[in-house]
This record gives C-alpha cells, sequence and structure tokens, in this order.
C-alpha cells in the first residue's frame, strides 16, 4: 500500500449509541418482611461513542473500513432494586484536528484540536425506572415500570485538517517540498515533475533556537482548485486552520508558466474557497533565485504587482535567503490570530440546535385521522411497555404534559377522531 492510499482525510460511518436498559416489576417477598413492597430495579445506561485525539494518528486510515460504530445495550433492573449494569463505552481514536460532523445537517459535534480531548458524539440512553421509583403515597404498589431510552443512530462525516501555523501554497514544482526539507525534519518526495506531493507534509521548524512553528507542505493547485479540479479540494481542506500562508513562486519559470500569472491564479483560488483563506497573512516567496533569468522575472513580477507587495527572494535549494524569510514568518505569527475553521453551513446547523427544534408536529392526513410525529413522542413510545396498562396511562400523562393534547385541540382534534403515533392508534376522548 502506497502513502497516496495510507493518508486517509475524510471518513463517513454511522454510529449507534447503547438503548438504556428496561426497568422490571418485582416485589419483596421476604419472610419476616410484612410490608415487602415494590422491588423493581433500574436499567443500567447503554454506552456512549466517544471521539478521542491522539497525536500518534496522523490519517483516518482506521475507521475508512469502519461502516458502523456501536455502543453496548444497558441491561435490565433486577429484584430487590438491584440496578442493571451499563453497557460499555465506545472509544473511536482519531488524529488531533480532526472535526466530526453530522452528515445530513452538516452541524459540527466536536472539533479535537488537543492531545488526549474527548467528546461524547452520541450518549447512551438512559435506564428506564423500575416499579419501585414510581411508588408514591397514593400509588404504594405500582405495577408498572418504564423501558429503557432508545440510543442514537447518527450518519457521521468525519474530517481531518491537519494543525499547522503555516501552509506552503503554490503551483506544482514550485519548491515546497525542498523547502520543507531544509527547514525541518520532513523528508518529504521531491521531484520535477507536477504533483509531487499528493499528500501534505507536516515539519516541525525551528528558528535559531528560540521559536519553533509547524509548517505545512500542501499538494499543488491549479486554476479551479476551489471547484475541486486537479488536487484542490484536498490542499484547501488543510490550509484551513494555517495563520499565515506562504506563498511561493517559481521565479525561473521553469515549466514556462508565467510566475505573476501563477501568482493571481492561486489568490484566485484562496478568493474563492471558503474561510476567507485571502484574508489571511500571506508571505510571498520568490524561489529559485539561483537559476539564470530568475533576476530579470522578479524584477518584471515586482513592476506587474506594484511597489506594497513585499517579496521575500529565496533559493531553497542553496539556503540563500531561508533564514530571512523564517525571520519574517516568525514575524507574522506572533501578530496573528487564529481563525475560525468553521463556514455558512455549519454557523446554520449550530443556530439550529440552539434555537432548538419542535418536540413534535401535527398532521391531518384525512378527514377524523390524526398523526403525531417528532423525537419527543418517538422516545416515550420506546419506553413504554404496552402490554401494562398502567405504563400506557403513564404514556398518556406524558404527551399530556407535552402538549399535544392542548395542540389536538387547538387544531381541530374531536372526540371519537383517531390519533396515530408512530404504528399506534388511539381514540380521541375529550
Amino acid at each position: 500500500m502506497g502513502l497516496v492510499d495510507m493518508f486517509i482525510d475524510e471518513v463517513k460511518l454511522k454510529v449507534k449509541s447503547g438503548k438504556g436498559g428496561d426497568g422490571i416489576v418485582a416485589w419483596r417477598r421476604e419472610k419476616y418482611i410484612q410490608f415487602g413492597g415494590p422491588a423493581g430495579g433500574d436499567g443500567g445506561r447503554g454506552g456512549s461513542v466517544i471521539f478521542r485525539a491522539d497525536e500518534g494518528l496522523s490519517t483516518l486510515l482506521d475507521l475508512r473500513y469502519k461502516k458502523i460504530v456501536k455502543a453496548e445495550d444497558g441491561d435490565k433492573g433486577g429484584q430487590k432494586n438491584m440496578h442493571g449494569a451499563d453497557g460499555a463505552d465506545v472509544s473511536v481514536v482519531v488524529p488531533v484536528g480532526t472535526i466530526v460532523y453530522e452528515d445530513v445537517t452538516n452541524r459540527v459535534l466536536c472539533d479535537l484540536t488537543k492531545h488526549g480531548e474527548t467528546a461524547v458524539v452520541a450518549p447512551g440512553g438512559r435506564g428506564g425506572r423500575g416499579n419501585s421509583q414510581f411508588a408514591t403515597a397514593r400509588n404504594q404498589a405500582p405495577e408498572f415500570q418504564e423501558n429503557g431510552q432508545p440510543g442514537m443512530s447518527l450518519d457521521l462525516r468525519v474530517e481531518l485538517k491537519l494543525l499547522a501555523d503555516v501552509g506552503l501554497v503554490g503551483f506544482p514544482s514550485v519548491g515546497k517540498s525542498t523547502l520543507i526539507s531544509v527547514v525541518s525534519a520532513s523528508r518529504p518526495k521531491i521531484a520535477d515533475y507536477p504533483f509531487t506531493t499528493l499528500v501534505p507534509n507536516l515539519g516541525v521548524v525551528d528558528v535559531e533556537g528560540l521559536r519553533s512553528f509547524v509548517m505545512a507542505d500542501m499538494p499543488g493547485i491549479i486554476a479551479g482548485a476551489s471547484q475541486g479540479l486537479g488536487l484542490g479540494l484536498k490542499f484547501l481542506r488543510h490550509i484551513e486552520r494555517t495563520r499565515v500562508i506562504v506563498h511561493i513562486v517559481d521565479m525561473a519559470a521553469a515549466h514556462g508558466r508565467d510566475p505573476y500569472d501563477d501568482y493571481l491564479v492561486i489568490n484566485r483560488e484562496l478568493r474563492e474557497y471558503k474561510f476567507k483563506l485571502s484574508e489571511r497573512p500571506q508571505i510571498v516567496v520568490a524561489n529559485k533565485m539561483d537559476v539564470p533569468g530568475a533576476d530579470e522575472n522578479l524584477k518584471r513580477f515586482r513592476a506587474q504587482a506594484g511597489p506594497d507587495l513585499d517579496i521575500v527572494p529565496i533559493s531553497a535549494l542553496t539556503k540563500k535567503g531561508v533564514k530571512e524569510l523564517l525571520r519574517k514568518i516568525v514575524e507574522v505569527l506572533d501578530r496573528t490570530p487564529f481563525f475560525d475553521v468553521y463556514d455558512d453551513l455549519d454557523a446554520d446547523a449550530a443556530e439550529l440546535l440552539r434555537t432548538g427544534v419542535p418536540d413534535f408536529t401535527i398532521a391531518h392526513p384525512s378527514d377524523r385521522v390524526w398523526e403525531v410525529l417528532g423525537p419527543l413522542v418517538e422516545r416515550l413510545l420506546a419506553m413504554t411497555n404496552f402490554a401494562i396498562e398502567d405504563s400506557v396511562k403513564l404514556l398518556a400523562r406524558r404527551l399530556r404534559r407535552a402538549g399535544v393534547d392542548d395542540e389536538l385541540r387547538h387544531q381541530g382534534v374531536r372526540t371519537g377522531d383517531t390519533v396515530r403515533i408512530a404504528d399506534y392508534e388511539f381514540d380521541f376522548i375529550d
């Protein structure tokens, strides 16, 4: 398996948290105990699906072939008020820099940026209560219990966005890999043909023993990268977190391209991509100044770009000007804040989560039939034991407290109309 196959930066999978265990109906019947009473224990909590960041990982390869990640269900309660065992949690280990989205809504569930950081993506269902929990002064011998709360089922999109302070951008073969190889311990593949770098390379750069930062050599992009052409989207995803962009231009024009045209194309792609990449500090680097003709190209470039553009000339191959470039990078880094990596779709989804969605809705498919839909009623139905009449009565009280009856009346329900909730039908009695 080659390096390209091993670097996986986006996967989709389904996660399911465990269902809570059911409570039970039981009675305490012991010799010499005159009033035994209810003794049904509660069910255990369902297991949760937890994501954990590990700096020892650099790819999502381990998740590529996992279609479903499922936590354990909780055990049902026992007699003598014994609590059921909790279901085991499942830990999903991912690289630092991983963002987990709910695939349908694009809502960000977690952004793991530190080693050891964890996030509960799908919490387990609460255990159902046994009959002893329902004992009151008016009902000292309840003969009903509660089923466990269902677990959550989510379709996720997991993305790895590398954590780098500095991102190297530029057309293929402008010298990005060479630069990162001379300023860090990274040893990327280097050759004089397009798209040598097919995956991002990270290197830790030490500047004169006083300052260090992480530099990422991104895959080269071409015109149309922001629309997905070439390696564009794979490149752009990993530059989202970078605070400073180092734009390398080939002043030798080795592949027949015009340096200024290359500069304009790359900046256009940055502008058209999300996260306002073009607004981040950018250091323009004129590379390959050791090649004959590069000085003339640089003069022409300066005339086209104008006097306000600061350009750092270097030769990554001979290391001339590299120290000055690193000092410049440190200077810009020290005054540049971190940027948000969420786009407008994420913000919309977060707002929807904050304001909440209706617990239930009412539909009226035919003249005397009404349907109650929504997450609240689905959860309450799953926690109801329909074989026990008192449990069904408890469901009716809960729906009433949630406002279902009032909403039905408001919409015009009449006594005798059929109310359908999931697969169950009831006659409405006012």
